[in-house]
């Protein structure tokens, strides 16, 4: 089925999903003769690269959100819709939100990704990832629970496995987390307990390729190794972890098996398409590649169906160098604002080329005055990169207070070297276990 545009106003875009992709959708849609309906699950749009900094207590929930009602309220063509649309019916053009209708025109979908366990969907509940506000605020927990409880902790052994970190992934969101817990345990708690040394703290970063930080140039995976290590990280390429279970994580390097006991695990090792890959699938029978993203044609568009766009993290996108774009911010960004200028060329009776990601470079912060970034032709480390970086996560930020906000608590935090957002919130308080092992050994038995 293929929908024609016309100009007979008004037009209905309806876009669901309120990150990145959805947001710049809405927002290039601002001016145009179409009434736009924006909904997601949240009510607020998250600034996902910086959720490690609410997990590691340097900024809070608020820092990093902005109200969707907020951000749309000057534009009078928007409306906001709190629901989580769990069906599409792509003959009637319609919605479901449970047994709320929306029709829709066109339809941009843009619902981002979830945690990835490999088919061990178990490991979950004891290595949490980092997508969500109520990830960064568990993991928080875990992670500042796991000082008090080794404080007041008298077994050594069990005070040890308190004291380890065990991250899974070796991308941005592992690096960052690896180096934010460094500088926790060895500069910003170093004074702050009486029983324990937190620079005894062990934090291990495993990761299954040859590298961390596999999409950067080896100079600058390189670079940032070395940082990490000095910040006390240690480092295990090559590692694939074949099982978590309690307390013990088993990785395999080569052919040796090694457990070690922790009692925070933190998992930043894949991601998969949402729930909503599976419903257009169903719906459409447009196919989805082995990790649930939907494939998507060169203007964004699906199989079959012009009127109904995927983008962002759900989208596989692979018409530009026969590569997959990476589920980035910055390939959501352009995609939403893409498609915004899509349909509006559309409604003129016009279209436009394919889209082409400008690709922006990448980049990770390691610790204070440490990042690198890759530019392309232009390479950063050290205390440029890190301040580069910060310009661009400022710049990402939606509105103007919380960018204000957030730049006074980076000021404060550089100037103290303290994190004042280091509430342990919403959870019991960690029960100690009864028998813990810390020592690295080989398994008894025959690991997974």
């Amino acid at each position: 089925m293929v929908a024609a545009l016309n100009n007979n106003a008004p037009h209905q875009v309806v876009i669901v999903g309120g990150g990145f992709g959805g947001l710049y959708a809405a927002k290039g849609l601002n001016a145009a003769n179409v009434n736009v309906t924006l909904i997601d699950k949240r009510n607020f749009h998250l600034f996902q690269p910086l959720l490690y900094q609410v997990a590691t207590g340097t900024l809070s929930p608020s820092d990093i959100s902005a109200p969707l009602r907020s951000v749309f309220k000057k534009s009078k063509n928007t409306k906001v819709l709190l629901g989580e649309v769990n069906n599409i019916d792509p003959k009637a053009q319609q919605v479901f939100l449970g047994d709320e209708v929306v029709p829709y025109d066109t339809l941009i979908v843009a619902t981002g990704a979830n945690h990835s366990y490999f088919g061990k969907d178990n490991w979950e509940k004891v290595a949490p990832g980092l997508k969500s506000v109520e990830d960064a605020i568990e993991m928080r927990c875990r992670i500042f629970g796991a000082f008090e409880a080794a404080e007041k902790e008298i077994n050594p052994e069990i005070r040890r496995a308190f004291l380890t970190f065990v991250i899974v992934g070796g991308g941005p969101t592992g690096v960052e987390l690896a180096g934010a817990i460094a500088e926790l345990a060895h500069k910003t708690l170093k004074e702050d307990f009486r029983s324990i040394d937190t620079s005894e703290t062990k934090i291990l970063l495993l990761q299954g390729g040859p590298r961390i930080l596999p999409h950067m140039v080896p100079e600058l995976s390189a670079s940032a190794a070395v940082s990490l290590q000095k910040l006390g990280v240690e480092l295990h390429t090559h590692t694939r972890v074949t099982n978590i279970e309690g307390d013990t994580v088993t990785f395999k390097k080569g052919n040796e098996f090694t457990e070690i006991t922790s009692k925070t695990i933190l998992w930043a090792a894949g991601v998969q398409g949402s729930p909503m890959g599976k419903v257009l699938a169903e719906s459409t029978g447009v196919e989805c590649d082995y990790s649930g993203r939907v494939i998507v044609e060169p203007d964004l568009s699906i199989e079959g169906y012009d009127n109904i766009f995927v983008i962002g993290d759900l989208a596989n996108f692979s018409h530009q160098d026969s590569k997959v774009l990476p589920g980035v911010a910055p390939v959501a960004k352009q995609q939403g604002e893409y498609v915004g200028k899509l349909i509006k060329r559309r409604l003129q009776g016009k279209t436009l080329p394919q889209f082409h990601y400008n690709d922006v470079g990448s980049l990770a912060m390691i610790g204070q005055n440490l990042a690198v970034v890759d530019l392309s032709l232009i390479k950063l480390t050290g205390f440029i990169a890190w301040a580069f970086w910060l310009l661009v996560h400022i710049y990402f930020l939606i509105e103007f207070d919380t960018k204000f906000l957030v730049v006074f608590q980076w000021a404060w935090n550089y100037i103290t070297r303290n994190r004042r957002s280091r509430l342990i919130t919403g959870r019991e308080p960690i029960v100690e276990a009864k028998t813990v092992n810390n020592s690295v050994q080989q398994p008894s038995a025959t690991p997974l």
